[in-house]
């Protein structure tokens, strides 16, 4: 089993639990597979990698674990996030728990997902790794930047699209926002982020930057789809009536270190293909 950045998975060490999907990630990146994560089946769909092997077991619901489940597989240290608060005293109650933040409304989460691979590795007493990962990760930063040169003569509209007629736009307190800034790219999307379970910004909004691309972080639903392609208003954006919309696929967007290179590597391909024509 390898890690993201080619690293041999752990064979030994702390047991760990995954509840939060972006220190799942983390742990992966350092080369550190969780024998317990929560909802592995949507994760594997809408986030993709990094690759969660199938003897992880799956502990159902980030917010609503199987608790006895959990406590069945014996974990020395669970990793949580302030997202799941309300169930820190149970977690508590089983191992030891490692709560670290991400995402903070109006703060960049690429330095706290940096730091969390750093504390994550102290922990695991793999400093070494995480500096070696930390390193590749810059270099890679920096070389995606190089090849996205092309894409800086336009901002860019990072989306989700929920149906016909609303979407949900990623700023700069997102990780998609913050890797377009790690990027040299300007969002076209410059208030915050708003994290809900409904896309909450009205389609027409998009109009507001006319010369933007559009770049779309998951799949459109079906039904979306077909009513899009019947929409007048859709149609007659500027990025969509002259050709300057993407599909990246599926991003966690709530990930760590390994989704904001996932983003990067994505976007990359995205405008070298177009620029190929």
């Amino acid at each position: 089993m390898m890690a993201l950045w080619g690293l041999p998975a752990q064979a030994r060490g702390p047991r760990l639990a995954a509840i939060d999907w972006a220190m799942l990630e983390t742990a992966m990146a350092l080369g550190v597979v969780p024998v317990a994560a929560c909802e592995l089946i949507r994760y594997r769909a809408d986030a993709v990698r990094p690759e969660i092997p199938a003897q992880t077991v799956d502990l159902g619901l980030r917010g609503s674990p199987n608790f006895e489940l959990l406590q069945l597989t014996r974990p020395d240290l669970i990793l949580s996030s302030p997202y799941y608060t309300g169930i820190a005293p149970r977690l508590g109650s089983i191992a030891e728990v490692m709560s670290l933040p991400f995402y903070i409304p109006g703060e960049s989460p690429w330095p706290k997902a940096m730091a969390a691979l750093h504390a994550l590795a102290d922990r695991l007493d793999l400093p070494h790794v995480a500096a070696r990962v930390a390193a590749e990760t810059e270099a890679e930063l920096a070389a995606h930047a190089r090849r996205l040169t092309l894409w800086r003569d336009r901002p860019v509209y990072v989306i989700e699209i929920g149906d016909a007629r609303h979407v949900r736009a990623f700023g700069a307190d997102s990780m998609f926002g913050a890797v377009l800034e790690q990027l040299g790219l300007e969002n076209a999307w410059s208030r915050s982020t708003r994290f809900a379970f409904a896309a909450p910004l009205p389609l027409e909004r998009l109009a507001e930057r006319p010369e933007a691309r559009i770049v779309l972080v998951s799949d459109i639903p079906i039904v979306a789809r077909r009513a899009l392609a019947r929409s007048v208003l859709w149609n007659r954006l500027g990025p969509v009536a002259n050709g300057r919309v993407s599909m990246l696929g599926e991003i966690n967007p709530f990930g760590g270190v390994p989704a904001g290179l996932r983003f990067a590597r994505l976007m990359t391909t995205a405008a070298e293909a177009e620029q190929a024509g």
